[in-house]
C-alpha cells in the first residue's frame, strides 16, 4: 500500500507526516479473518491497534452467556486504542461480521510514533472525542421512537462507511440482531421498521449480495432528525 492511499483510506492518518506513514506501513502486520471469527477477545491485554482495510466488524460485550453488540466499524476505522493507552485488558470482543482485512500495529511501536508525530497524536484524540460525542447523542436519543433511532444508526453507518453506487449508498447487510442491539431497540421492532423502509423504497435489502442500499438518504436523515 502506498503512503498516499494509506492516508486517504484512514482518517486517523490524514494529518500524519510522510515519514510517519512510511514507518507505520513498514511495521504494520496484515491479517485476514472470515465472517464470524473473533479478531480480539475481551480480557486479553491490549497489545496492538487495528485498522480496518476492508470488511465490517462489530464490537460486543459479553455478560454471563449473553453478548450484546455495542458498535459497528467499517473500512477506514480503527479500534484497540483504549486498551493500549491505559495498559489494561480489553473490555470488549471484536468479531468479523464479513470477511475482513486488517492492519495491526504493536502497542510499543504505536506509542513510540505518537510521541514522534504530534499531528497524529492530536488526530487520534479528535477521533476519540468524536466517538464520545456519538455515544452522548445515542444516550440523548434513548427516549426517541424506535424508527427515529434506527434511521439514525443507518445514517451514521452510511456517512461513516457507505460506498456510493447507482442505487444509493451501500453498506453491509448487518444482521438485524446486531442493528437492534447497537440501536438499543428490539429485534422484532428492527425487523418491522427495516421491512417498512424497504417497502417505501427508502432502502433496498439485497440479501443475496449482503448489501443494504440506502436509496433515499435524505428521507432517512429527515426521519433521524438530522436535517
Amino acid at each position: 500500500m502506498q503512503t498516499e492511499v494509506f492516508s486517504e483510506l484512514f482518517p486517523l492518518m490524514s494529518t500524519a507526516n510522510p515519514q510517519t506513514l512510511e514507518w507505520l506501513l513498514n511495521v504494520a502486520i496484515e491479517h485476514e479473518y472470515p465472517a464470524g471469527r473473533a479478531v480480539v477477545m475481551e480480557d486479553a491485554w491490549g497489545n496492538a491497534v487495528y485498522l480496518v482495510v476492508s470488511g465490517w466488524v462489530k464490537v460486543r460485550r459479553t455478560v454471563a452467556e449473553d453478548s450484546v453488540a455495542l458498535a459497528i466499524f467499517g473500512c477506514g476505522d480503527f479500534f484497540g486504542e483504549m486498551a493500549i493507552l491505559d495498559e489494561s485488558p480489553r473490555s470488549t470482543d471484536v468479531i468479523a461480521l464479513s470477511p475482513v482485512k486488517l492492519l495491526s500495529i504493536s502497542r510499543e511501536r504505536f506509542i513510540q510514533i505518537l510521541f514522534k508525530d504530534p499531528q497524529l497524536h492530536h488526530r487520534m484524540l479528535q477521533l476519540m472525542v468524536r466517538r464520545l460525542r456519538q455515544i452522548n447523542l445515542r444516550l440523548q436519543m434513548r427516549s426517541s421512537p424506535p424508527a427515529v433511532k434506527l434511521a439514525h444508526t443507518l445514517v451514521t453507518l452510511g456517512e461513516s462507511y457507505g460506498q456510493e453506487s447507482n442505487q444509493g449508498r451501500e453498506i453491509f447487510n448487518i444482521p438485524f440482531k446486531d442493528l437492534a442491539e447497537v440501536t438499543e431497540i428490539g429485534v422484532e421492532e428492527t425487523t418491522k421498521i427495516m421491512e417498512k423502509l424497504d417497502e417505501k423504497g427508502w432502502i433496498n435489502i439485497d440479501s443475496a449480495n449482503n448489501i443494504i442500499y440506502l436509496i433515499n438518504f435524505k428521507q432517512l436523515m429527515n426521519l433521524a432528525g438530522r436535517v
